[in-house]
């Protein structure tokens, strides 16, 4: 519709002089929210690293994923919004609350139906895409052991974490306190961006500190330096522009450390807490018909511990008592 609309003669506001004309004062605060607005559509990039484990030759098919869909998704937005402004004008775009809708009842006139529900489809696969990895992340962390033990559990036949993604489900629906989508997705994106900013610093820390260590995927680092400068900037005038948002988004996140010292840090916990402990564990066990999975030696691969006992094992024991328990006859 854009390049018909294009060869129609309506692409005035795609003229240089219109479409670099000021309609409002500049400010460097306003241009770090819209990258950080805008690149929440660009987020999928790093989904995939979640679910490694399950991919198939993961050192050649995640930069292989990365490499074709950046400059894919790229190519599809950026025409996608030239297409916008050959038929509204910047002030419209800035107006609708859902631009291709508006677009497609300013072209399509019948079949103006069409748009919502290509944005509905669009909508769910981002949502299942998110579900489908972000649950991962709950689930390498409990493995870990710095979350529950039943959020590292999977289906005894379909291999699902069924918990991770009740989990998930869960803190989605909390996210949603807010009525502000702009507001969520400045608290989503600050916070995202400050932890993608760490892990990036932490690969050249890490190059530095440790030279030899393998390295399947291993790229030039000059990319994270420049990934790294524009962070900084991105952050920086987003905290300068919009403090309330930002400081906000900042509390939520340190809302995980008392969290991790209860969790984690505080190894010798009361009995009755153990207790409570590990019967919830048990409920959610026979409620989501989970099991945790045992990683076969030296294969990499996992299967499905089915002892009962062990099951109600939290995967975080202190040193202590792993050595108890390894003195103890094995039946």
């Amino acid at each position: 519709m854009g390049v018909v609309q294009i060869c129609k003669g309506e692409y005035f506001w795609l003229e240089p002089k219109n479409a670099f004309e000021n309609f409002q004062e500049p400010d460097i605060g306003l241009i770090a929210l819209a990258f950080l607005q805008g690149s929440f559509a660009y987020g999928g990039w790093n989904f995939l690293n979640y679910v490694t484990e399950e991919l198939v030759d993961p050192y050649k098919n995640l930069p292989r994923a990365i490499f074709i869909s950046i400059p894919l998704v790229t190519f599809v937005y950026v025409f996608a919004n030239v297409a916008y402004v050959t038929a509204m004008s910047p002030q419209e775009l800035l107006a609708s609350n859902a631009v291709a809708v508006t677009f497609g009842e300013k072209l399509l006139g019948v079949m103006a139906w069409i748009m919502p529900i290509s944005v509905a489809l669009s909508t769910f696969g981002g949502v299942n895409g998110s579900l489908f990895t972000s649950s991962r992340l709950f689930f390498a962390g409990a493995r870990e052991g710095h979350l529950p033990s039943v959020l590292a559990m999977i289906h005894v036949k379909r291999c699902t974490p069924i918990p991770a993604l009740l989990f998930t489900c869960i803190s989605t629906l909390l996210m949603l306190v807010t009525s502000d989508m702009y507001t969520l997705i400045n608290y989503v994106g600050f916070i995202n961006y400050l932890f993608y900013g760490v892990t990036v610093a932490g690969q050249i820390v890490l190059r530095w500190q440790k030279p030899d260590i393998p390295r399947p995927i291993k790229i030039n680092l000059l990319f994270p330096v420049i990934y790294l400068l524009f962070w900084a900037f991105l952050l920086i005038f987003s905290l300068w522009s919009e403090p309330v948002v930002c400081g906000i988004g900042l509390a939520i996140m340190l809302t995980g450390v008392p969290v991790y010292f209860l969790g984690v840090y505080w190894q010798h916990k009361p009995k009755c807490f153990n207790n409570f402990i590990e019967s919830l564990t048990l409920v959610s066990q026979k409620m989501c018909v989970v099991v945790y999975p045992k990683m076969e030696a030296g294969s990499g691969k996992e299967e499905i511990n089915e002892d009962p006992e062990e099951q109600r094992q939290p995967i975080y024991q202190p040193t202590a008592s792993k050595d108890k328990d390894s003195e103890q006859p094995q039946p």
